[in-house]
């Protein structure tokens, strides 16, 4: 069961639209489902890699992982249930798929309908909250790296090591989900990341009708900032380099209020990123407050062999920005 955490007149819970995907994206609904059941999250479905890519390219629907993932994390009690839908084979013809993403891959035959699926897995896994994909369509991620060469799909923009210029869908011009299109203006808060910026946080953006939404919702617009840098994507960008490129996809004035982490990491960790060429986002705050959004920082960070975002953490930080 979860603590009874409401926000404002008795009994209400706010409603919150996280965007994103990947597991930043699932640390933080792991998080946020202890405070609200009115829950949505929309879910980027330009993967490529992996299980998903194979499962997309031999049965034409779209990538179930990063879907995956946030139903798991929503379930109620993240239950033996849940914890099957995570499971990876390891031997065989099925060796690398997750049961979950061929359960989706299945439901959706059955159906006809993706987003359906989606929809009957999380009654199935009984979730606190819902799962959406961005875009009913299929859509793929092309991008522009810095050296001017142009780059096809998730996995290979990821894997270029390489900082991004640009990325776009293809085909562009995709229709968003109503269903998403509704929560967001019916938002008291919508939370953009965290994740990786380009991969996984912008690729909801470059549909349209999304980024219209938001600017369009009377409730908070907040941009969770990475606390690493990520090669391939963000070497070396500051706080000011995601939130620039963030906008310069979407459109200005999208974002009101941009949460950043204000504790270092350990020194022994920061070495072991270096070595990959990745390091701590640098929190240019007077840039940051030129480019007219609100700076809070805030510990939301857990530190093991990884610095990343604390589920914990992190939802208390995004509930007191609502409190305020």
């Amino acid at each position: 069961m979860f603590p009874d955490q409401t926000n404002g007149p008795a009994g209400h819970e706010p409603e919150m639209v996280v965007i994103g995907g990947g597991t930043g994206l699932a640390t933080l609904l792991r998080g946020l489902k202890r405070f609200t059941s009115r829950l949505t999250a929309v879910v980027t479905v330009a993967d490529d890699g992996g299980s998903s890519g194979r499962l997309r390219r031999e049965m034409d629907i779209q990538p179930p992982g990063d879907i995956r993932n946030c139903l798991a994390a929503l379930s109620e009690d993240e239950s033996l249930l849940a914890r099957l839908f995570q499971y990876r084979f390891e031997d065989g013809p099925l060796s690398g798929h997750s049961f979950g993403n061929l359960f989706l891959a299945a439901l959706t035959k059955v159906t006809g309908d993706f987003e359906e699926a989606v929809r009957l897995s999380s009654t199935i896994l009984a979730t606190r909250g819902r799962v959406l994909p961005a875009t009913p369509e299929t859509v793929s991620l092309r991008a522009q790296l810095d050296d001017g060469q142009q780059v096809n799909g998730q996995s290979a923009i990821a894997g270029s090591r390489q900082s991004c210029r640009r990325v776009w869908l293809d085909p562009q011009g995709a229709r968003a989900t109503a269903a998403a299109l509704e929560a967001i203006r019916a938002a008291d808060i919508v939370v953009l990341g965290p994740g990786s910026l380009f991969t996984s946080i912008i690729p909801n953006l470059l549909i349209k009708d999304i980024a219209g939404a938001i600017g369009e919702t009377a409730g908070r617009k907040v941009f969770v900032c990475n606390v690493m840098t990520q090669p391939g994507e963000t070497l070396e960008f500051t706080a000011a380099d995601h939130l620039a490129a963030l906008l310069a996809h979407s459109r200005e004035g999208l974002v009101d209020t941009i949460l950043v982490n204000d504790v270092s990491p350990p020194e022994d960790v920061v070495k072991l990123y270096l070595a990959t060429g990745a390091g701590p986002v640098m929190v240019d705050e007077r840039r940051l407050r030129q480019m007219g959004v609100e700076v809070v920082a805030a510990d939301v960070c857990s530190a093991g062999d990884f610095f990343r975002h604390d589920s914990d953490r992190l939802a208390a930080a995004i509930m007191a920005l609502i409190k305020q």
